[in-house]
């Protein structure tokens, strides 16, 4: 029996769990609904249809892919230029440099590209960065600054007798960090039969056998690759890193029905802790991602971050770059555990 007092019972931790939840919630739901009508959409930027490349590359052919690619976002900066967008004519110039091994470009609206680091044809290991929300050709010096952080360090740790490449995959439309597509997984829905086209098309630029290939996914990225995870089988992913991870739309690892090994990791620092990790249907909608993939109920292979925020998991010098650098080179056993 409780004793009688002459107090009111103060409302226990359980029942203030469930009114956080509740208001959070309902925070998803108005941003749900509001967003659509407050979002800025930027007039069309004008730009070259993508560069006529074979249907089925082969490493034969990169060179050729990439020197098109190039000429393509020449092409597109000119364009942009005329039409008055010197940001965009500034970003297609720098995708132009010879210096560049551009596999994909499109220059149209927020614009797509698939950037190659590294002797690919001959990579033993590769890795692919899927990135996440607001994530365009104008914000693409970001996934660059990271592809090519993560390439210097595994290149100077790779063991002898492996060969490694990098690939920054921008291959979908990422919704805005404020619109209610951030918020869904239908961008990613959208995305994910793209990249396991792409992963597929890596098994035959690599030669002489295919290479293996781990998937390494930052914040709403981490929702496209969760949608793809379970038809990349077969396909030499052998792990798939979360990191900075709103949730991925699936219960645990084990819902993402993958053969590769599943990694989570958070920074100290990153905001993303707290979004919520819910996940609820309202008026046809699926809003939110559920079940945070650092959470032991998940049960991802959690690996130390460091102290750093949202867009820090590569930085030179990181715990994070580190670990991500030892998933990428096989070395499994020597990744730090948070």
């Amino acid at each position: 029996m409780t004793a009688v007092t002459g107090e009111r019972r103060r409302p226990g931790r359980g029942h203030w769990r469930g009114r956080l939840r509740r208001a959070l919630l309902a925070t998803l739901v108005s941003a749900a609904v509001v967003l659509p009508l407050s979002a800025a959409t930027r007039p069309q930027i004008p730009a070259p249809a993508p560069a006529a490349l074979p249907a089925h590359l082969t490493p034969a052919a990169l060179a050729t892919a990439y020197e098109a690619n190039r000429e393509n976002a020449a092409e597109a900066a000119r364009m942009a230029a005329a039409g008055g967008d010197r940001s965009r004519a500034a970003a297609d110039r720098v995708l132009a440099s010879p210096s560049r091994h551009l596999l994909r470009f499109d220059g149209r609206g927020a614009g797509q590209v698939t950037e190659v680091f590294g002797d690919l044809p001959h990579a033993t290991r590769i890795a692919v960065l899927v990135p996440g929300s607001d994530t365009t050709l104008d914000t693409y010096t970001r996934l660059h600054a990271a592809a090519a952080s993560l390439y210097r360090r595994v290149t100077r740790e790779a063991p002898a007798g492996v060969r490694t490449a990098v690939v920054a995959w921008l291959g979908y439309r990422a919704p805005a960090t404020i619109s209610a597509a951030v918020l869904t997984p239908g961008r990613a829905g959208q995305a994910a039969p793209h990249l396991r086209e792409f992963i597929r098309e890596l098994r035959g630029l690599t030669a002489p056998g295919p290479a293996s290939v781990a998937l390494l996914c930052h914040s709403y990225g981490t929702v496209v690759c969760a949608r793809a995870a379970p038809a990349l089988t077969g396909l030499g992913v052998t792990d798939i890193a979360l990191v900075g991870s709103p949730g991925t739309g699936a219960g645990s690892a084990a819902a993402l029905h993958t053969s590769a090994r599943v990694w989570a990791a958070r920074g100290a620092a990153d905001w993303i802790a707290e979004v919520p990790h819910v996940r609820a249907d309202l008026f046809g909608w699926t809003v939110g991602f559920g079940t945070d993939p650092v959470s032991p109920s998940f049960g991802a292979r959690v690996f130390a971050a460091g102290t750093g925020g949202h867009s820090d998991y590569f930085t030179p010098g990181s715990a994070s770059l580190a670990n991500l650098a030892r998933i990428v080179l096989g070395e499994t056993t020597e990744v730090t555990r948070a």
